[in-house]
């Protein structure tokens, strides 16, 4: 049993694994996920500045739950995140589409594909003939 302070309250909890806050800050923060979602259903065309100031939640957590791919943005919505590899803006998760291509790619030749090795072919002396052994 671990057990540690919270990063939010400073209280102590059994940590079990994961972001280090207690559950009841775990549970604040769901409910924040919560109302932030609804908000940006009901309000397509908001900035990321005016959804942080109408929820009460810091950019930087929206911009988590973006990269988390929690919160997804259409494609005519003015918010974006910057790829962390080329910095294009994207609309959730952390790569854009090249760079995941791109990635899956080097992943792909880095891995050696096992090679099927052929048998050697093995001589027949005899043919297929019947053979009978003498007692």
């Amino acid at each position: 049993m671990d057990v540690k302070n919270c990063k939010n309250c400073k209280r102590l909890f059994n940590y079990l694994g994961g972001e280090q806050i207690c559950p009841a800050c775990k549970e604040e923060l769901e409910n924040k996920f919560t109302k932030v979602r609804d908000y940006v259903w009901d309000h397509k065309n908001a900035t990321m500045e005016e959804i942080s100031e109408e929820n009460e939640v810091s950019v930087k957590q929206i911009k988590q739950w973006i990269r988390e791919e929690r919160l997804v943005f259409s494609d005519d919505s003015t918010i974006g995140i910057e790829c962390e590899n080329c910095g294009a803006t994207i609309k959730s998760g952390r790569f854009c589409d090249k760079c995941k291509a791109e990635m899956a790619k080097n992943l792909g030749s880095a891995i050696k594909k096992p090679q099927v090795q052929e048998e050697p072919v093995k001589k027949k002396k005899d043919g297929d003939r019947m053979r009978f052994l003498d007692n």
